[in-house]
């Protein structure tokens, strides 16, 4: 699986209406085959910042930075950020999707 995490500085004057510039992209992504998930949170600390989780099944990943969706999403969003995102992208031998968390077991 690959695993991504990115955090999107936008311009305050962009930051109430950020997820509708990337409704497109969130949409056309979501339906990419290989995609697992595609995530958006507001960050506590910074509330300009945007945080995308999103995974992909082995394999994939090429095909999603390769779409034109992608390549239009990120045109989009490039005058709407303060600066550079920062990313964590991995793969995780063997995963397949979120596993319960065991420390934290309800019920």
């Amino acid at each position: 699986m690959i695993f991504i995490v990115v955090k999107f500085p936008v311009k305050p004057e962009h930051t109430e209406a950020w997820p509708q510039h990337v409704e497109a992209f969130t949409r056309a992504t979501r339906a990419e085959p290989g995609n697992l998930w595609f995530e958006w949170s507001r960050s506590l600390e910074d509330p300009d910042t945007y945080v995308l989780v999103e995974a992909f099944r082995d394999g994939t990943g090429e095909a999603h930075v390769n779409s034109d969706h992608f390549r239009a999403g990120l045109e989009a969003m490039r005058p709407l950020l303060r600066r550079t995102p920062d990313i964590v992208s991995t793969t995780i031998e063997g995963a397949n999707g979120w596993n319960a968390m065991g420390e934290l077991s309800i019920g």
